[in-house]
């Protein structure tokens, strides 16, 4: 019988070139799993408005959250909004 331990020997190109060749092959296999990404993708790529603070800053708000929201009272100036805030000018 012979001793079949692969201590002392290399690896042969008749066994390299397939470990080589499904090394390449790898990154197509996750190609398939994109439709489920596509949906999770498109919620948090939800419209934004930018409206802009009375001290000159910019906050961006969900376009739904406009829409969802109740007037309290209609043109009010920025002093009375102020005021009603409770903030001081």
């Amino acid at each position: 019988m012979k001793n079949k331990t692969r201590k002392g020997k290399k690896i042969s190109r008749r066994g390299f070139l397939p470990i080589l060749g499904g090394s390449l092959f790898i990154p197509f296999l996750g190609l398939g799993s994109n439709s489920i990404n596509d949906t999770t993708i498109s919620k948090k790529n939800e419209e934004y408005q930018t409206l802009l603070k009375p001290n000159g800053t910019t906050v961006k708000v969900k376009v739904s959250t406009l829409n969802k929201s109740k007037v309290v009272k209609k043109n009010i100036s920025n002093k009375s909004f102020l005021n009603w805030l409770g903030k001081k000018i």
